[in-house]
């Protein structure tokens, strides 16, 4: 089995979540519809990242790793990039 580490973003609010989850699209449809007490005042949430593990404990280690100052750093590129292949012309900085 699969297990997956996602990152979120909020277009609306300008945020991100980080998650892991066996099953990436329904875990994606439980954010979008309100099931997640966490997520829910910031829907709708777009998909902008994951990374695929064979066990649950590389992805929670992995999720851990997104929740630190480093890890928090790379969401910012990633976000970046997002953004530029959206072709908005936003940055992280600029919202």
């Amino acid at each position: 089995m699969n297990y997956f580490v996602y990152i979120l973003y909020s277009p609306k609010f300008i945020k991100t979540y980080v998650g892991q989850s066996d099953n990436l699209s329904e875990r994606l449809i439980k954010h979008n519809s309100g099931k997640v007490k966490s997520t829910k005042p910031y829907m709708p949430w777009t998909l902008i990242y994951s990374e695929s593990f064979t066990s649950r404990a590389e992805a929670m280690k992995r999720e851990n790793w997104f929740k630190s100052r480093a890890g928090r750093k790379k969401i910012t590129e990633i976000l970046e990039k997002f953004l530029q292949a959206e072709g908005n012309g936003l940055s992280v900085s600029s919202r």
